[in-house]
């Protein structure tokens, strides 16, 4: 059958026990296993995922398990329009890790375990918005089950007739806590569509003249047996779930509905739903779809948007015609939305670039226009006291702004005008109402949590902003010698008590009543004692570095030493980074992270390489700077001196041997590596990880460069490591998921460097992990990486 199903190979070999024992040759078949110490540390069970309730009084904690198998990984699967479907379930490929619920009362720390069957697999846990009841769900072998929980009692019950379809969207909690609005499988829909045995004739896609760019995706539809198979999977039914007797009640008839959202007073609902033709170039979102209000019945009232396929909208453009469609959260049911006044092209010179309307129900007549931007839309938030918060940006200056006005719409202010990337200026988020979708306001005020970013680092914050006055308060800040706390949540609307996230280099992340009303001697109450799930790596010693590049941009990064380092000792190095766009020096030279934050492992991660005695310089900034769209003009260049920058560091604190430093990556930071590899003679080895290395197989744009190939050829083909595989002189070890899913990143691009290289005599080893995608996700998968990382790094950096 071609429904492009994953075979089962690896759990073939599973079955017949034909794993390796131990890192070995490397052309024996099998998995390998690394040494015992990283297994031990992969195999620990992570920490609890951590829901707080609206009402403020219970957490709800998440215990997971830490990997899946690779027998899970390679269950059926259909990958179909950019989503990844198990047909089974009719979810997603990859079923959530959640393995029981625990309640925590946050006053008292008492703790309560809610009922799971069996062998769980629990997602999406949610609590409805007045704190009473939690939702989640329980994916079984040929469903996906919701459950719903009492917290006063800790009663669970399965809700009976609701096969859930997770495919786009599960279920929402009504504002007033009664019910769920889900999307469920049909009842009754039958067998999906049979591919056909002869071929119902060729596949064509053709244009009609008119531009259409688009990046380059994966998993998209490829002929009309997909078409079928999406239209089968994609469509729900949608129903009202209610909370008390767990009894379903259809909404409207089934469509392929892909996001819903309901009014305040629960009486109406907007739906997208997505219908045909379809596309064999964009993702299901860049499908034809419409926005309709239905009623409760599932009536439409009215449509108030035809979306045509998105490969109409320009580069750094926007659709034409109503977007961010939704609720006005302070009335019953009042619709708000944008529109572009340019066609959605930033070229067209106008004074205002978008209005914003309001339509109240019945949804008759035209809307009306409430506010217009000078800049790009970015979004609209409201305060409890009717305040509204309007953002915009500007893509050409990198600016962002925030204005607030009345509840009329009048009276504009401006709160903030920022550089996007200017983390230091950054002032924080508005901190909502738990549940409630609106901000929290305390008289005339509201408050604002963020980094903290500075040049020692990030310090998270708590402010009050005065909303008349736009003066700014500092409630709380982070200590900047030992420990990272972040306020989470409000304990009370003055915010003399809040719940803070507090951490440490060497304690988890812990959560903790704090009395920040009592100031700098306030009290601090634990409510969570998590531990460390991996003291072997928590034990190496952790510098932030800052430095200079040579054309003067400042750079930092965080420099960790192996467990039992001895000062003035040279060690084996790994750098390991991931490149990112600037439009001035001044953001790019800001200080990233934090030194006092606890370092959570997972996965095959490059830190583990502790473990086995190498230095690891993690996430040394490498910005590639360059006014409106010019940053890519000098790649190479940045590129190499920021590397060079880290290099020097590390060998002038005495830490690093200059003769054995390796550089990796994964995705972009592998395409890094592979362009420093070929660009200098910086490191004696290279990682690279799921990467692209021909950006004229990406030729509509990549990361943050909006440019064309045909517009910027030289650039494309100056970027591309693949364009001088000859010149790669160094060890290469190359690593792909077989089946990624991240845009750009198709096998086929490690597959052709390998070959490029193989071509040119070079020293490369190339590994394709059966059935994983962008990230790898599979026990004996990430198992693998890490045996086949050391192995190499041994031979070609440690013992160089």
């Amino acid at each position: 059958m071609r429904m492009r199903f994953v075979t089962i190979v690896a759990s073939i070999v599973l079955a017949s026990g034909w794993l390796m024992a131990q890192s070995g040759a490397g052309t024996a078949a099998g998995y390998l296993t690394p040494p015992k110490a990283i297994v031990d540390i992969l195999d620990a069970e992570p920490l609890p995922g951590v829901t707080i309730s609206p009402s403020r009084d219970v957490i709800a904690l998440v215990s997971r398990r830490s990997m899946p198998s690779i027998a899970e990984i390679s269950e059926p699967m259909l990958r179909l329009a950019g989503v990844r479907i198990n047909p089974r379930t009719n979810g997603p490929r990859q079923a959530p890790s959640g393995t029981g619920i625990t309640l925590r009362t946050i006053a008292t720390a008492a703790e309560r375990k809610i009922a799971v069957p069996a062998g769980a697999r629990i997602g999406s846990v949610t609590f409805s918005p007045d704190g009473k009841r939690l939702s989640f769900t329980n994916t079984v072998a040929a469903a996906i089950d919701l459950y719903l929980v009492d917290i006063a009692t800790a009663q669970t019950r399965r809700v009976d007739g609701a096969a859930v379809n997770d495919v786009a969207g599960g279920c929402d909690w009504l504002d007033d806590s009664s019910a769920l609005l889900c999307g469920l499988v049909p009842a009754g829909r039958g067998a999906p569509p049979a591919e056909p045995i002869v071929p119902r004739g060729p596949n064509i896609q053709e244009n009609s003249g008119k531009p259409g760019p688009v990046r380059t995706y994966e998993d998209m539809l490829t002929n009309p047996h997909d078409e079928d198979l999406f239209q089968y999977y994609f469509t729900k039914q949608l129903a009202i779930v209610d909370a008390a007797s767990g009894r379903v009640t259809p909404v409207g008839k089934p469509g392929m509905i892909a996001t819903t959202n309901v009014s305040p007073d629960g009486q109406f609902m907007i739906v997208e739903t997505v219908k045909r033709p379809f596309s064999y170039l964009l993702p299901w979102s860049g499908f034809p779809s419409d926005f309709e209000v239905w009623n409760r019945r599932g009536d439409k009232v009215r449509t108030i948007a035809s979306v045509p396929m998105s490969d109409v909208v320009p580069i750094n453009g926007v659709m034409t015609g109503p977007r961010a469609i939704r609720w006005h959260p302070l009335e019953p049911a009042r619709l708000v939305w944008a529109e572009a006044l340019d066609n959605g092209d930033l070229k067209n010179k106008v004074p205002h670039r978008d209005r914003v309307v309001s339509l109240n129900a019945p949804f008759a007549g035209e809307p009306a226009q409430v506010a217009r931007t000078e800049y790009r839309f970015g979004g609209l938030s409201w305060t409890e006291g009717g305040s509204i918060l309007l953002s915009e940006s500007d893509r050409e200056t990198r600016t962002t702004r925030t204005w607030v006005l009345n509840a009329s719409w009048g009276d504009p202010r401006k709160v903030w005008d920022r550089k996007q990337q200017d983390a230091y200026a950054n002032p924080g988020t508005p901190m909502f109402r738990p549940g409630k979708g609106v901000i929290l306001q305390a008289a005339d005020s509201i408050y604002l949590t963020g980094a903290g970013a500075s040049a020692q680092g990030d310090r998270p914050f708590l402010d009050r902003l005065n909303l008349r006055t736009l003066t700014t308060t500092r409630l709380f800040r982070s200590d900047s010698s030992t420990s990272y706390e972040s306020v989470v949540g409000l304990l009370s609307d003055d915010a003399a008590k809040v719940l803070t996230r507090y951490e440490t280099r060497t304690v988890p992340a812990n959560y903790y009543i704090r009395d920040i009303a009592a100031g700098a001697g306030g009290s601090k109450q634990a409510i969570t004692e998590f531990k460390d799930p991996h003291p072997q790596i928590t034990a190496a010693e952790r510098t932030l570095v800052t430095y200079r590049r040579k054309d003067g941009v400042g750079l930092s990064g965080t420099l960790y030493l192996p467990p039992g380092h001895k000062q003035g000792e040279r060690l084996p190095m790994i750098i390991w980074a991931y490149p990112r766009e600037f439009t001035d020096a001044s953001s790019a030279s800001q200080v990233q992270g934090s030194p006092n934050r606890f370092t959570v492992v997972s996965g095959a991660s490059h830190l583990l390489l502790l473990a086995q005695g190498y230095a690891v310089f993690d996430g040394p900034t490498m910005p590639i700077i360059g006014e409106g769209e010019t940053a890519n003009d000098t790649y190479i260049d940045q590129l190499v001196a920021s590397a060079q920058a880290a290099v020097d560091k590390a060998v002038e604190l005495g830490v690093a041997d200059r003769n054995r430093i390796g550089v990796g990556g994964h995705s972009y930071g592998a395409f890094m590596t592979a362009n420093l590899l070929a660009h200098s003679n910086i490191f004696a080895a290279g990682i690279a990880r799921s990467g692209a290395y021909n950006r004229s197989l990406t030729p509509f744009g990549f990361q943050s460069e909006t440019r064309t190939y045909w517009e910027i050829p030289e650039i494309y083909g100056k970027m591309s490591p693949f364009n001088y595989a000859h010149k790669i002189n160094e060890p290469i070890l190359l690593i792909h998921g077989e089946a990624d899913d991240n845009s750009g990143t198709f096998p086929i691009q490690s597959e052709r460097l390998y070959m490029a290289l193989k071509g040119h005599g070079a020293t490369v080893r190339y590994v394709t992990l059966p059935n994983e995608a962008h990230g790898y996700a599979a026990r004996e998968s990430n198992l693998h990486v890490m045996a086949e990382t050391i192995n190499w790094l041994d031979k070609y950096v440690k013992n160089k």
